[in-house]
């Protein structure tokens, strides 16, 4: 093992408290199709082993439409059947199934479990965002390990993308969690393409995800997974941000959660791109709300913004997209179209018309003290370009 590595690890999981483990589609369900309840069976073993650490676990789950789809006799894969009304039927049915097997699963250990299903849509509002994180604060006390999937039975669009990858990472930012385990059926990212090339190489720290990085990231999956390593790779962008540590592994290596955890060379773990948390509020702004416009900044505002910490004012303002409301969330671009940043806007986009480009000494004369004062103050920011 290369000790160097280990002790990279070590450092980043040395106040490991609350872990989020993301269970893929090709580790829950056998080639028969249906779930694998000898391999649930393991992972649940090395949950409770965990929890008898004193770590806190939540469950991120895929599974449910694999699932529903054994159960109603249907022998394609999810990825082989074009009609979504079938697909949200079949995950209607197998999330039945699924959260069935966790209980039954972790009664054998005294341990409860509790269901959160959510879309993409749940995490945008505010209010739900902090409901949905008081939930999951709530069962950990209770030692309920919250079990989180998808509601694909009401989601159309969530249902054709990553696979619960982008989901882990946004249960990780709710709860707060230190480590981000995604588990699948590959050993983690490779410098290629381990399908195709003999000469590729699992990479087993990644300390910056930069273009390299995201080339290697091809687009492997299974029958019954709907994500590739592009969705993990985004996952871990995500978390990285966040000041949260993700590893992706493979859930068929024996001891692979308390390996990770341990600090062992298991998979390629993803060092958080700052050592202190980012937050809650900054993380909702980049990840969870949805945003209804955008404005770009010239040069000098780029700067004031990304390396002086600046909020934004009128002046640097040279143009905007969108119909929005104050309280909604922009994107910023810079002058190149680059996404810098993202806040909440202290005005409307009529009332940016009228300001941008103009300087205090302008605005008021002609629009009185109401206009005068941020579009985005630096605590509604969240700024990409450095570490928070």
């Amino acid at each position: 093992m290369n000790q160097n590595i280990i002790k990279d690890r070590i450092k980043y999981l040395k106040d490991l408290k609350r872990v989020v483990v993301k269970i893929g589609s090709s580790s829950l369900t056998s080639l028969e199709g249906g779930l694998d309840l000898e391999n649930m069976a393991r992972l649940a073993e090395e949950i409770k082993t965990l929890m008898d650490r004193g770590l806190e676990v939540i469950l991120v789950s895929s599974g449910a439409m694999a699932a529903g789809l054994k159960y109603l006799g249907e022998k394609s894969s999810p990825k082989d059947i074009p009609d979504i009304s079938m697909l949200q039927a079949a995950a209607a049915v197998g999330q039945v199934e699924l959260m069935k097997a966790y209980r039954d699963l972790f009664n054998q250990y005294d341990i409860k479990t509790g269901q959160i299903l959510l879309t993409h849509e749940d995490t945008t509002r505010r209010e739900q965002y902090l409901n949905i994180k008081n939930t999951i604060k709530n069962l950990l006390k209770l030692n309920v390990i919250p079990v989180i999937n998808e509601n694909d039975s009401v989601a159309v669009h969530e249902i054709k993308f990553g696979d619960n990858d982008e989901l882990g990472a946004m249960a990780a930012i709710i709860s707060e969690a230190d480590l981000l385990i995604i588990l699948s059926d590959i050993d983690g990212l490779y410098s290629e393409d381990p399908r195709s090339s003999s000469s590729a190489k699992l990479i087993s720290f990644v300390g910056n995800i930069g273009p390299d990085i995201e080339n290697s990231a091809g687009g492997i999956g299974t029958a019954y997974g709907i994500g590739g390593m592009e969705s993990k790779i985004k996952a871990a962008k995500i978390c990285s941000f966040s000041g949260i540590s993700m590893v992706i592994a493979n859930s068929r290596k024996e001891n692979v959660l308390t390996g990770i955890t341990g600090g062992q060379d298991i998979g390629t773990f993803f060092k958080p791109s700052t050592a202190r948390k980012v937050k809650s509020i900054k993380k909702w702004i980049a990840f969870g709300v949805r945003t209804r416009g955008s404005i770009t900044l010239d040069p000098g505002a780029e700067e004031a913004v990304v390396k002086k910490g600046k909020s934004i004012l009128p002046v640097g303002i040279t143009d905007l997209e969108g119909k929005f409301s104050r309280g909604d969330t922009l994107k910023v671009f810079s002058t190149a179209g680059i996404l810098i940043a993202k806040g909440i806007s202290n005005f409307s986009n009529e009332e940016i018309k009228k300001i941008m480009g103009l300087n205090e000494k302008s605005i008021l004369p002609a629009h009185g003290e109401a206009l005068c004062g941020e579009v985005i103050h630096r605590d509604c920011l969240v700024v990409f370009e450095q570490s928070e």
